[in-house]
């Protein structure tokens, strides 16, 4: 299986004033193959948002190496890092972060848009996917006549219809319902391994992981255990696996994931 996405004893610390250095990401070291899709779990504060900023190029690591497709974000400008991350990585977040003004076609074909893609091809994938994700019959809704769960996926399809090389998800699952969760996930992963994709969510909803070809499991910043055994993972996904509490309080100077992504620009001036 060709390596898509690796780090390499990648840590992120953050000044604390008189406490001292927070180690938010402490020496944490795995690779992610093409058409393979793994879960990063942990409790509240384990590193898992700010490790998931970095493999998406919106923070920079204080050590070590991130690499996707043998290139090395550490070395990029913040521009190029910019149109890497727009043309290379997919990325869903808590928040939809759709385009109010634009229906939910739209907003999937935006990424081509923005990447000079948006062909007869583009525009007949992006309507494909929509219907993949149950959506068939809202392509020309707004996102403010959309549900919770159907923004959701809209966000889902626009990571993935550029087809980056690596697909990121913070908590894709957490507008939706127990049904329609499942079925997104299920879905999400059969794209990731058709396409040829590296897939990484972060979860806290531990059926999800029986979607998964592995799980990544992080307790204070560090990545304590890797599990690949599918027994093991069908016994957590059926709550078989309970995390460890962790015991490092999150730094409150570690900057959220901002809104609007640089190098997404899901502005009106990009049209």
């Amino acid at each position: 299986m060709t390596t898509a996405l690796a780090t390499e004893s990648v840590t992120k610390t953050y000044n604390a004033g008189s406490s001292g250095q927070i180690r938010a990401v402490d020496h944490v070291s795995f690779e992610v193959g093409q058409g393979e899709f793994v879960a990063l779990v942990g409790p509240s504060g384990s590193g898992k948002t700010t490790l998931l900023a970095m493999l998406a190029a919106l923070l920079r690591s204080s050590d070590g190496r991130i690499t996707i497709d043998g290139q090395d974000l550490g070395s990029m400008s913040d521009d190029q890092r910019a149109a890497f991350r727009r043309q290379r990585i997919g990325f869903t977040f808590q928040a939809n972060n759709l385009v109010s003004f634009l229906t939910a076609l739209e907003n999937v074909e935006l990424m081509l848009r923005l990447n000079g893609r948006l062909d007869r091809e583009g525009k007949a994938r992006s309507r494909e996917l929509l219907e993949r994700l149950g959506l068939g019959d809202r392509l020309n809704s707004l996102p403010r006549q959309l549900s919770g769960g159907q923004q959701q996926r809209v966000a889902i399809a626009r990571a993935l219809i550029h087809q980056p090389s690596v697909v990121l998800a913070d908590e894709p699952t957490a507008s939706l319902d127990t049904e329609r969760a499942f079925q997104v996930v299920e879905t999400f992963a059969k794209i990731i391994r058709e396409q040829g994709r590296a897939g990484v969510m972060v979860t806290h909803d531990l059926r999800m992981c029986q979607y998964v070809d592995r799980v990544l499991q992080m307790s204070d910043g560090k990545l304590v255990r890797v599990i690949a055994d599918p027994a093991e993972i069908a016994a957590l996904a059926a709550g078989g696996y309970h995390e460890p509490r962790s015991v490092v309080p999150a730094a409150p100077s570690i900057p959220p994931i901002p809104a609007v992504a640089p190098g997404y620009a899901f502005a009106s001036q990009a049209l």
